[in-house]
């Protein structure tokens, strides 16, 4: 009996993510789907392709070379799949973006606003996330990092340079010009709460309020007064909320990147969004 590619696939995952819950979350599926299509590949190779412990299912010597097999077979497709994307030059289908939240929700959204209006008949899809979405496997078409290197296979246009500014609402602004050596509170962004580089002479105690992994929350925390924030002046500047601290330093960060697989940057859906995109973004610079 053939073997399901759907099957195939999902013991690939299951060998890469270590559990049949994240299996089934990159799948988009039950963990239930995951752990039938993997028995029934196992029914119909007459393999044991995992042995099911207590902690788990572990994958045997055959299920490595399944998932091996696999990972080559998904390769295989994912060429072929945006080859074909990259070859149409229609305006319809769909088109998958990636950005981060906070650019979605201030930089991006006219852009995606117009680009909807003008070609109704291409399904756009916005992944708003800190995750480095794979353009390789599919997972986006076009993706918005910051980053001063796009990756070997990907190709991009520079959007931005930027800044990254303190900000407070004007509570803070008030308390760090006339008391600098009185406790600053910050809210800060999860990879980032390392507040040393921060310390300054004048401005030498600091202390971070709030920790979290989600730049609107962090947002909405420093309008609250909670605390300040170190962020991209070109966000920043959309929230009447915040009030830029000079008396800490501004720094220079990666530029803003658009960037896509070499194989669809020239299909229509691209083409015409990067278009959109680049008009909306100069009437910022």
């Amino acid at each position: 009996m053939p073997v399901h590619w759907d099957d195939l696939k999902t013991v690939m995952h299951l060998v890469r993510e270590g559990s049949l819950a994240n299996a089934a979350d990159t799948l988009d599926v039950s963990y239930t789907t995951v752990a039938r299509r993997v028995k029934r590949a196992e029914d119909d190779l007459g393999l044991r392709l995992f042995e099911r412990l207590a902690d788990g299912y572990h994958a045997t010597d055959a299920g490595l070379e399944v998932a091996r097999k696999a990972t080559a077979m998904e390769t295989q497709e994912n060429d072929l799949m945006r080859g074909l994307a990259g070859a149409s030059q229609t305006l319809s289908g769909v088109l998958t973006v990636t950005a981060p939240q906070l650019v979605c929700t201030t930089l991006l959204a006219p852009a995606f606003e117009e680009f909807i209006e003008t070609y109704p008949d291409v399904d756009l899809r916005v992944r708003s996330s800190l995750e480095l979405l794979d353009l390789n496997r599919r997972e986006a078409d076009i993706a918005i990092r910051i980053s001063n290197d796009p990756g070997d296979s990907l190709i991009g246009r520079r959007l931005l340079s930027q800044k990254n500014a303190v900000y407070g609402v004007q509570k803070w602004v008030d308390q760090i010009n006339t008391d600098p050596q009185a406790l600053i509170e910050w809210v800060v962004l999860e990879p980032f709460q390392d507040l040393s580089l921060e310390k300054t002479a004048t401005h030498p105690n600091h202390r971070a309020r709030m920790i979290t992994d989600d730049m609107m929350s962090l947002v909405n925390a420093a309008c609250s007064g909670m605390g300040i924030l170190r962020m991209p002046t070109i966000l920043a500047e959309r929230y009447d909320c915040l009030k830029p601290i000079s008396q800490i330093p501004q720094r220079d960060i990666p530029d803003m990147w658009m960037v896509a697989h070499r194989d669809v940057w020239s299909s229509a859906r691209v083409v015409a969004f990067r278009e959109i995109l680049l008009r909306h973004l100069a009437t910022l610079t």
